[in-house]
């Protein structure tokens, strides 16, 4: 019996494809056409298959939405990985994670297509070879317009709950930061993480006094917002002979409003 789609919160189409040397297929593969989003004929049909920004024979890019989580967990509701099934575009097994975004999170989000994939895909991020770009709305404002979070990061346990901790005997944990714009106690932050710890991103602004805003965890969650955090831009070196594969995700619906107020303008948000 085949498994019903997965249906997620219809979004706006991306502004344009990916420019044509990166959006060919890999060797052996025809080039891909772009999902309905792509080519911006109109708001989707609220599958998973339509939230696809890159294609090819070995990787899926896709748009995450925000407030699903990525697999099942122990407390049941939808989850992404349930739905793959309609990203096999013609092959055998459907895709698999190759990293991971919070549930809250939202952005790009990549896939292995087979084994092999997944094995390239892991070497890359292990060697810390993928760039990502993450952009985010925090309260407060950074002491410095750019600059380096280094701490260590360690797993908080209390009672039915969790948390990450900055701790210099937990895990090593890097992002840079530069802020884009300011106004009226919220800053537009873009974070570039060097290392993939789990709530890496939303520990290290809280530690700089400028939590994510909506986050209940480690910030004002209380203001209820969601969580105004979002995986921008992802560049992978996946290919020696050619150049990486860079795709970017537009702006969540949520998120819109807020850069907006503090400086964004699609034509100009490069």
């Amino acid at each position: 019996m085949s498994r019903a789609p997965t249906t997620v919160a219809a979004h706006p189409p991306a502004s344009r494809a990916p420019s044509s040397p990166r959006s060919s297929g890999a060797r052996g593969f025809p080039r891909s056409s772009p999902s309905p989003r792509l080519r911006g004929e109109g708001w989707g049909e609220g599958q998973l298959a339509d939230r696809v920004l890159y294609r090819d024979g070995l990787i899926l890019v896709i748009d995450k939405p925000a407030a699903i989580a990525v697999h099942p967990g122990p407390g049941g509701g939808p989850d992404l990985e349930s739905g793959f099934d309609e990203l096999r575009f013609g092959l055998t097994h459907p895709p698999a994670l190759a990293h991971r975004l919070d549930r809250d999170t939202s952005g790009c989000l990549v896939l292995g297509r087979h084994p092999k994939a997944l094995r390239r895909l892991g070497a890359l991020f292990a060697a810390g070879q993928v760039e990502k770009t993450y952009w985010a709305v925090v309260d407060g404002q950074p002491p410095e317009t750019e600059g380096r979070i280094e701490t260590g990061l360690k797993k908080l346990s209390r009672g039915s709950g969790w948390r990450m901790i900055a701790d210099p005997a937990g895990q090593r944990a890097v992002t840079d930061y530069r802020i884009r714009g300011a106004s009226d106690g919220r800053t537009w932050l873009e974070l570039r993480p060097r290392t993939g710890r789990t709530h890496q991103l939303r520990v290290h602004c809280a530690d700089l006094g400028c939590p994510v805003a909506g986050d209940p965890v480690y910030g004002h969650g209380e203001s209820g917002d969601p969580l105004m955090l979002y995986a921008r831009s992802i560049n992978l070196p996946l290919y020696p002979a050619r150049p990486p594969i860079e795709v970017t995700a537009p702006v969540p619906p949520h998120m819109l409003a807020a850069l907006q107020s503090l400086g964004y303008e699609e034509a100009r948000a490069a």
